[in-house]
């Protein structure tokens, strides 16, 4: 049975309490940071691993691109999403050609080091926020969603489920919820005329949803991640999305409102979340799993579909791509449209370098 809880691990192989941890009841996923991070192959030895201690898993990783790459040694540079939609601005037509390879290309890598799926895409508009910036595709809605539907389409065609985040939008509030509390004190209108049209009308495409920890203080005083309102009466009743919902990292600054782990883990549940992230605080990892018992288990077939498409291992990372039969060329038209001499001046790692470590989700 898949738990409603997904946490992280302490490094690159499992420690004693890591697989106590995973044999927790309602543990049903674990998300990787780049702390878990040496090369492929040790990255898939510890998935392996973790599925040994508990088949009934989600493994998880933000491998959105630019300075959101968890896995970097070995692994082919992604461009920020941000440098599609300049693309997009001068030529739309490879823009979204190479949206397709990027999200192609992202997903082969990740389900090859047996990983099921990155929390991508980024719906968020290129506002003022803090945090989002060049993770956003770009500020109109109907470029990000052009682009994030080719994106998806590459990601999809791996084998890997998609999850649009942070819904409704993160893009217009200033803070960064990782460190403090955000209000957006617009109202729902212009919400759903603006920030919210890219995860409308990509709804197709999405298999699961990320609310952000921002309140939207027309709508509810709770943060979209702890709102009946958002999650039920919006996305679940006005748009009738039936994918997964994922929290965001309960430990983030923007989900104290609503207490402590304890607190905040059923509050997400009982607002209408699948799945609750905590994450880089193990006291409350273990807070979390304790809680946990008494809530009911998630629907297990719509846990499923975020289950992706492992190959067999074939020794290390390159072989083992060699089985998707579009990753060579998609490797090919990203590395020389963002990475190579000739693409802006820029070398292989001027634009994937992490302006920041912390670990953004």
């Amino acid at each position: 049975m898949y738990g409603v809880l997904m946490i992280d691990i302490d490094s690159t192989a499992l420690t004693a309490e890591d697989v106590s941890l995973l044999k927790q009841a309602q543990v049903g996923g674990v998300i990787l940071f780049a702390r878990n991070v040496a090369d492929a192959a040790q990255v898939r030895a510890l998935c392996d691993d973790i599925r040994y201690h508990n088949p009934d898993i989600l493994i998880g990783v933000d491998q959105e691109g630019g300075r959101v790459a968890r896995l970097r040694n070995g692994f082919t540079p992604l461009p920020a999403m941000g440098k599609l939609g300049e693309l997009f601005n001068q030529d739309p037509s490879l823009a979204l050609s190479l949206a397709y390879d990027c999200g192609y290309l992202m997903a082969t890598e990740v389900l090859a080091v047996g990983i099921d799926l990155s929390f991508a895409p980024v719906l968020d508009r290129d506002g003022i926020s803090q945090v989002i910036g060049d993770r956003s595709f770009h500020n109109e809605p109907q470029a990000i969603t052009a682009l994030a539907t080719q994106f998806m389409r590459g990601m999809k065609t791996a084998g890997m489920a998609t999850t649009g985040k942070h819904f409704p939008g993160h893009g217009a509030v200033a803070p960064d919820s990782h460190v403090a509390e955000a209000i957006d004190t617009r109202s729902f209108d212009e919400i759903m005329n603006s920030d919210m049209q890219p995860f409308a009308q990509t709804l197709t495409s999405l298999d699961a949803l990320m609310p952000a920890h921002v309140i939207f203080s027309q709508v509810d005083n709770k943060p979209a991640g702890f709102s009946k309102i958002w999650l039920k009466d919006i996305i679940r009743n006005q748009l009738d999305f039936d994918g997964v919902l994922f929290s965001d990292d309960l430990c983030m600054a923007g989900a104290k409102a609503a207490g402590d782990v304890s607190a905040r883990v059923k509050a997400a549940i009982e607002a209408g979340c699948d799945i609750a992230l905590v994450c880089n605080d193990r006291v409350a990892a273990h807070e979390a799993a304790q809680a946990a018992q008494d809530l009911p288990y998630p629907n297990q077939n719509r846990i499923k579909t975020m289950c992706g498409e492992i190959p067999v291992w074939q020794g290390d990372l390159e072989s083992t791509c060699q089985q998707f039969a579009y990753w060579q060329q998609a490797k090919q038209n990203v590395t020389q449209a963002f990475f190579s001499p000739q693409a802006d001046g820029q070398t292989p790692n001027s634009t994937n370098e992490s302006k920041d470590p912390t670990d953004y989700k």
